[in-house]
């Protein structure tokens, strides 16, 4: 449960709000690209390929679930060696999968859900370096690396207490590194937790720390109930700058960007953990809820109405809902792909059902939309291809040949897969 998360979690705005995904990018920063919408503008990428259509692929020294972020010609992940404790950071080149430096951090092992690892949360990454976050029982820890790895700076953000292990994914906005720490209250789980268990709450809070420097410059403090694995996005309204938060005890929250404060809330959404990230369409933000293995709600929302400190609520969508992978929005179409495989086209603005269809398989990893077309991948390693259409068409599908939990980037016409040991190049650059 844990893409980006993937760790872990669809964007098309107005022409006002367009500066929030700059220009939806030849850089993919952060987990699902620009904003976190999984839309790329890339052009040329095939609907199905074989072995002979990859430009290069390289075993990884290291496995993992996190995805893939570019700068230029530099690709990051992460990973970990469980066996031997140590977690990393690779840095390779984008042109031939050359690994050209690598970071290592050691660490204690401790309990993860089974599908969890140790290195899960996705990286993010700009001019000026990458930042990373590890996490253990013991710390949070954000890292702030050069391009060429040299270690700029290091924060220690206390303990972490989350059942099935963190997941956190740090994002870049502003000069500012943002992040959503949602944490486990003990006692949601009492029922099956040993009795020497420390029933304190654990210490969630939002944070936005320096870029350069790492000091803080604003942290909000929450509620702790559920661990929550959502990535923030970022809504630019007017001159105002906030980042989208969504999670099981304040429900969707903006914060202002440069002061901290927070500018609305809509809360009593649903009573679990939120995983999919939160995404944009208009005027409209969207965050979905769930519980076990599946979804339970998915939720509109139109912030400020009135100009009240609460956003309302337009529609939700309570039937295949995912809880994991995140959601596509494009050309006023909404995806909805669920973890157990049923793919739900829905009009963005009324959520209206267009159509709702099974393709089989189990995912974690986050669709994206490239060229009219929404690219899936089950924790198996199939990927399939689909219509981004009114209509539903199967166009295709591909084995990768290994698990994979990790959403691809896309960059210069390229699309890199990320499967547990191995990484992959497929598309020519432009």
């Amino acid at each position: 449960m844990f893409v980006g998360m993937r760790p872990v979690f669809g964007l098309l705005l107005l022409l006002p709000m367009l500066p929030c995904v700059g220009s939806i990018a030849e850089e993919w920063t952060r987990f699902r690209g620009p904003n976190g919408s999984g839309v790329s503008t890339a052009t040329g990428l095939p609907i199905t390929w074989s072995e002979n259509d990859y430009s290069w692929q390289v075993d990884l020294p290291v496995q993992g679930s996190s995805s893939p972020v570019l700068w230029g010609k530099q690709i990051f992940l992460t990973g970990d060696d469980a066996e031997n404790g140590s977690r990393s950071i690779l840095c390779i080149d984008a042109e031939s999968g050359r690994i050209q430096w690598r970071r290592d951090y050691s660490f204690e092992s401790h309990y993860l859900h089974r599908d969890n690892d140790f290195a899960s949360g996705t990286p993010c990454v700009d001019k000026d370096g990458v930042i990373v976050v590890w996490s253990s029982p013991e710390q949070l820890l954000m890292i702030g690396l050069s391009l060429d790895g040299e270690e700029q700076w290091r924060r220690d953000l206390g303990p972490y207490k989350g059942l099935h292990g963190a997941a956190s994914s740090p994002i870049i906005a502003d000069g500012l590194v943002v992040l959503a720490n949602d944490q486990m209250d003990p006692k949601r789980f009492s029922f099956y937790l040993p009795d020497d268990t420390d029933w304190a709450p654990g210490k969630s809070f939002l944070i936005a720390l320096d870029r350069k420097t790492g000091e803080t410059r604003w942290k909000v403090d929450r509620k702790s109930e559920l661990a929550g694995y959502a990535t923030p996005c970022i809504r630019r309204v007017g001159d105002r700058t906030e980042a989208i938060f969504t999670s099981t005890p304040h429900g969707i929250t903006a914060v202002d960007l440069e002061t901290g404060q927070i500018s609305w809330e809509i809360d009593q959404l649903w009573d679990n953990r939120t995983v999919s990230s939160p995404q944009l369409h208009g005027d409209l933000v969207f965050g979905s809820f769930g519980q076990g293995l599946s979804g339970q709600r998915f939720v509109a929302v139109r912030p400020e109405k009135g100009g009240g400190a609460k956003g309302e609520l337009v529609y939700d969508v309570t039937k295949s809902v995912p809880l994991v992978p995140c959601f596509v929005v494009k050309d006023g179409l909404l995806f909805l792909w669920t973890d157990s495989g049923v793919v739900t086209c829905l009009d963005a603005a009324s959520g209206e059902v267009h159509w709702r269809e099974r393709v089989g398989g189990e995912f974690y990893s986050s669709p994206l939309w490239i060229e009219g077309r929404i690219y899936g991948i089950s924790k198996r390693g199939e990927v399939v291809v689909l219509a981004a259409s009114r209509e539903f068409a199967e166009l295709g599908r591909v084995d990768l040949g290994e698990k994979t939990f990790a959403t691809p980037a896309i960059v210069d016409g390229v699309m890199y897969l990320r499967t547990q040991s191995r990484l992959l190049s497929l598309g020519k650059a432009k």
